[in-house]
């Protein structure tokens, strides 16, 4: 069992285990100094959670979106042991910022904040600050601006977004103003802190996770984005192919307060005007990368990514991975097989004994090891995982493969020889992936597919791949999708139900203190699985009017051939011997990209199209398994 001391009780027994667990919590006194001359390895649970102390700041971030005339402040909730500060000894600090606090929740259990008459908070969503609290960490959970109790306007992953954020990490730092009050109230300054601070969350909480440590910014030492986007224009285009049916100002609009409602038309205006859905790239993506700003990084990054998670698509993973490892910043990684799901949700004790380690290593500076363990986990089949010392493999490399045709039109080869010949499609927008994948063996006029032979080894990938595809579009527009298909009978995370590989069960575990108004105690989970004969593994889209830049597309003209390269999302995967890989090329992929404004025909010169797959062990790797 890891050192979190799970503890399984009953629905019913909710309440009397909080009220025991809060009676239970160890004071000071308890607290077991290391001998002389010993290092500290684990922090311990021996401050009280009961008696902590629940404060709000308003941080000043020198802003002003909802142009009132005066700077915004964003409040900052903060949940610190109140023995530290007694004895002269500072703390450091386990920070999310989030648009869900009061309008969607957090967590499986869609948690939202609370608090007392007089405004003061009593519960915190999510386990953070019931398991780190009491061992000597302070909890701050921010509203982004425009949300729930703080000043300014929601701006979807810009500004208004990062920079708050980033005031809140200088204010611990003693570097920014906070103040008592929304509006005037009294100074207060972060004297409790060593300016010390790790940031941590899931999707959007995440994602500004990224990118206030791509500003570089004093005294942010780590950060744990959870299926966090890394540019948001990949969350809305893939290469000018439309992702998502509406603009960012509609996902401002579902998360803002009624306040910011009220006053933030232009920064909405801003949002539909920067956000045209003719997928070029504008001045409001480029504010909105932080993938460019990769070298400013100085805090290590402990990634986790669902390899299924068809919101925030693992593109977003592969890179922020391949650009923070440029710059040599040093990197941790969790794969999982599930969608976009949080860890606490499919491997929980493992997880929260890892996220224990990791900040303790990261914010006390424990030696505790696992700085050297191995850089990847990864879930090889559901609720099975592998490790990797790094990751990709050293002897990882990309291979290039090429299509062929074969006896039936629509069915070919795919190998290391490239080949003549042509192959067409019709673009079909009532058909996905999973229903090109089950026809991937036998001809059908919405795609063509490409198999090697059923391999004699297993090949396994570990990374990005790239489609490159000479194609003649029928009419002026067109967009393509690409994926790669294991063909074989497999058990598989079933993250295309709505729970995205999980069931939530009925008995509850308990991961830190709890008070009446916070209890640690949540509903346990178990990998929700499915049968299948095909896998997609990997998979990418583009508008192939955006072929010569992807600032700005244009209409094709029918009957010229276009070269195109498309990116696919990260991965990695193992195809087993006795199945087949499959490169699959369509056009519309249902639910995943709009379809274009005609319905084209497109024909690929197969001599010009070829995929760069990373392939562990190489080429020889890919020679051995198909021999």
């Amino acid at each position: 069992m890891p050192t979190s001391m799970r503890m399984t009780i009953s629905r019913s027994s909710v309440v009397a285990v909080a009220a025991a667990l809060a009676a239970a919590v160890l004071g000071p006194a308890a607290h077991a100094a290391p001998s002389a001359g010993s290092s500290p390895r684990e922090s311990r649970p021996v401050y009280s959670y009961a008696d902590a102390v629940r404060e709000t700041v308003w941080v000043d971030t020198g802003l002003d979106g909802d142009g009132d005339g005066r700077t915004d402040r964003v409040a900052a909730d903060i949940v610190r042991p109140r023995e530290p500060a007694r004895q002269g000894r500072k703390v450091p600090v386990i920070l999310e910022a989030s648009p869900y606090y009061s309008c969607c929740g957090r967590g499986n259990e869609n948690q939202t904040k609370t608090y007392d008459a007089d405004g003061h908070v009593v519960g915190m969503p999510l386990y953070y600050d019931n398991y780190f609290v009491p061992r000597g960490y302070a909890f701050v959970a921010v509203d982004l601006a425009g949300t729930n109790r703080s000043d300014g306007c929601v701006d979807v992953g810009g500004r208004y977004d990062i920079r708050p954020a980033k005031a809140v990490v200088d204010w611990l730092g003693g570097r920014a103003r906070a103040y008592t009050a929304r509006t005037g109230g009294t100074p207060v300054r972060a004297t409790w802190t060593d300016g010390t601070t790790g940031m941590i969350g899931k999707s959007w909480d995440g994602t500004i996770a990224n990118g206030v440590a791509a500003t570089g910014v004093e005294g942010l030492k780590t950060i744990v984005p959870i299926s966090a986007i890394s540019s948001w224009y990949d969350y809305y285009f893939q290469q000018g192919a439309p992702l998502y049916g509406s603009g960012p100002d509609r996902l401002a609009d579902a998360v803002e307060s009624d306040t910011a409602r009220a006053h933030c038309a232009a920064v909405q205006q801003q949002l539909v005007d920067g956000a045209p859905r003719t997928g070029d790239w504008t001045a409001l993506w480029t504010a909105r990368d932080y993938v460019r700003d990769a070298a400013k990084v100085r805090a290590s990054v402990f990634l986790v990514h669902g390899m299924q998670d068809l919101n925030v698509r693992t593109k977003h993973l592969g890179q922020w991975w391949d650009a923070l490892a440029k710059h040599q910043v040093r990197r941790k990684i969790w794969l999982s097989q599930t969608g976009h799901v949080d860890p606490f949700d499919y491997r929980r004790g493992a997880w929260v004994d890892t996220l224990h380690r990791w900040f303790d290593h990261e914010l006390l500076g424990y030696d505790n090891g696992i700085d050297r363990e191995p850089m990847a986990d990864i879930e090889r089949h559901p609720g099975q995982w592998v490790t990797s010392r790094v990751w990709p493999p050293r002897d990882t490399s990309a291979v290039t493969l090429h299509p062929a045709p074969g006896p039936q039109a629509g069915v070919g080869a795919l190998g290391p020889k490239a080949s003549r010949g042509t192959e067409t499609f019709t673009d079909d927008p009532a058909l996905s992936e999973t229903d090109w994948a089950a026809r991937a063996t036998t001809p059908s006029p919405e795609k063509v597919s490409f198999v090697t032979p059923r391999l004699t080894r297993d090949l396994r990938l570990s990374g990005s791949s790239q489609v490159t595809v000479t194609a003649t579009p029928s009419t002026t527009t067109a967009h393509l999708s690409a994926v790669l298909v294991d063909l074989g009978p497999d058990t598989i995370r079933d993250y295309a139900d709505a729970a995205e590989g999980i069931t939530t069960l009925t008995d509850r575990t308990c991961w830190g203190a709890s008070t009446a108004g916070d209890s640690a105690c949540y509903l346990e989970t178990e990998a929700k699985t499915t049968r299948v004969d095909a896998t997609v593994v990997s998979r990418g889209w583009a508008d192939l009017g955006h072929h010569a830049s992807p600032t700005h597309g244009v209409p094709l003209t029918p009957g010229r051939a276009y070269r195109l390269t498309v990116d696919l999302a990260a991965t990695d995967h193992v195809v087993p011997a006795g199945h087949r890989l499959a490169l699959i090329v369509a056009g519309t992929d249902k639910g995943l990209i709009d379809p274009p404004s005609t319905t084209p025909t497109l024909t690929l010169d197969l001599a010009r199209t070829s995929a760069r797959l990373p392939l562990v062990g190489g080429p020889a790797a890919f020679a051995r398994a198909t021999s």
